[in-house]
């Protein structure tokens, strides 16, 4: 009884890493990663391990401000940059709609590969979307948090099993004799998209930020234990990404067809490869851990902007009454369902401009989460941390630079 009670309460310990790492697994893992493997085998495993280790201290900064000072990152902006706490603001209004009916297609199209039955997209995006409100107003933060760590448990498992899987198997297709270098310049959009979300946006440091602001005003933490639920969660976010990639290039490399590059399309492709290669009996599994990628990343996804609209919209307009938080939820979730109705087929578009801007603004919000904590907590961090944090400017603002000279360009 010790013994388990020891163990439910350091499982209790963890919560806003957990929920940023289930946040982040959609879109950047399922598909950026495993099309980073499927496209070009290994070559950008190790691009993806880099970019992880050059944002890690800025995500790490949220979390440093949020357990010492008791303010979320949100508040930091507005007493300390307005105008960037204005810009924040307008780029996560446009992220929250068209990430949320994003993440919410692609989850609704990986369940109907998995139903025994045909139902429509749309009833099923809105079947979804009613869950995960359902779940978000009844059981508020406690459910959420419960169910993130069983979504991470269940998926990291489950991913892992098929990796190994795979490698048993081996490859599925003989590698090209002529790779394509992921390098060319006319690749740059799909390397910054891949950059752009991984390990996610920048925004979600101050969305992780607000959990744990959360969390901490429920529960007494100690300095320790939320960051070593930062970097659990943080790492194994890494991690998958890798599992992600040599999965992607396990399967589908060196294959006659073309891979497929929007995300709805590129899951069933994926599911069927492993049905396939492995076996009919491998859709299932396949098809179970891409849709807890997607189901915990749309539940996040929903929470955490709202979460953070919500403050932002507290700030502007203080009230007592602090009920933006379930008008903001639901207009987010009916405008998300808005474009998934009527504008699915720019949601690609939208999706990579979606990409595109977090890559360009990160620099920006790395520079603001810096500084915040300038001075003591700053000077507190490790020699690794701090030199990560110079490198991860230079690369931060020398490849958003080249980026939109590229595009200027074309």
């Amino acid at each position: 009884m010790i013994a388990m009670r020891s163990l439910k309460e350091r499982f209790a310990v963890f919560g806003p890493g957990i929920l940023m790492a289930t946040a982040a697994i959609g879109g950047s893992h399922l598909v950026s990663s495993t099309q980073a493997g499927a496209l070009f085998g290994t070559q950008l495993i190790w691009l993806i391990v880099v970019v992880n280790l050059l944002k890690y201290p800025f995500f790490k900064y949220a979390v440093e401000y949020t357990s010492q000072t008791a303010h979320t990152v949100v508040e930091g902006y507005y007493n300390n940059y307005r105008f960037g706490f204005k810009i924040f603001v307008l780029l996560n209004i446009f992220a929250a709609i068209v990430n949320t009916a994003g993440v919410l297609l692609l989850t609704a199209s990986l369940l109907s590969y998995s139903l025994p039955f045909t139902i429509g997209i749309e009833s099923l995006s809105f079947l979804l979307l009613t869950t995960c409100l359902a779940i978000l107003l009844l059981g508020h933060y406690k459910i959420l948090d419960i169910t993130s760590k069983w979504v991470m448990i269940i998926l990291t498992l489950s991913t892992v099993s098929a990796l190994i899987i795979a490698m048993i198997n081996g490859a599925a297709h003989p590698s090209p004799q002529t790779p394509i270098s992921p390098y060319d310049l006319a690749l740059l959009g799909f390397l910054v998209a891949l950059m752009g979300w991984m390990p996610a946006p920048i925004e979600i440091s101050a969305i992780n930020s607000s959990w744990l602001k959360t969390k901490i005003s429920k529960q007494t933490l100690s300095h320790q234990q939320i960051m070593l639920d930062f970097k659990v969660g943080y790492f194994v976010t890494l991690g998958l990404a890798v599992v992600f990639c040599l999965l992607g290039m396990l399967m589908q490399y060196g294959q006659n067809n073309p891979v497929e590059l929007a995300g709805v399309a590129f899951s069933k492709q994926l599911i069927d490869m492993y049905a396939n290669t492995i076996g009919e009996w491998a859709r299932w599994l396949i098809a179970g851990v891409a849709f807890l990628c997607m189901f915990g990343t749309t539940i996040t996804v929903l929470d955490g902007y709202s979460r953070v609209l919500s403050e932002s919209l507290q700030l502007l307009r203080p009230s007592k009454t602090k009920k933006y938080y379930l008008g903001i939820l639901l207009l987010q979730a009916l405008l998300a369902m808005l474009v998934v109705l009527f504008f699915k087929a720019d949601l690609k578009n939208m999706l990579m401009f979606a990409m595109s801007s977090a890559f360009v603004t990160t620099p920006v919000f790395a520079w603001m989460n810096l500084g915040l904590v300038k001075g003591e907590i700053f000077s507190r961090q490790s020699v690794v941390v701090k030199v990560l944090t110079k490198l991860g400017l230079i690369y931060l603002i020398g490849f958003a630079l080249l980026f939109i000279f590229w595009r200027l360009a074309n």
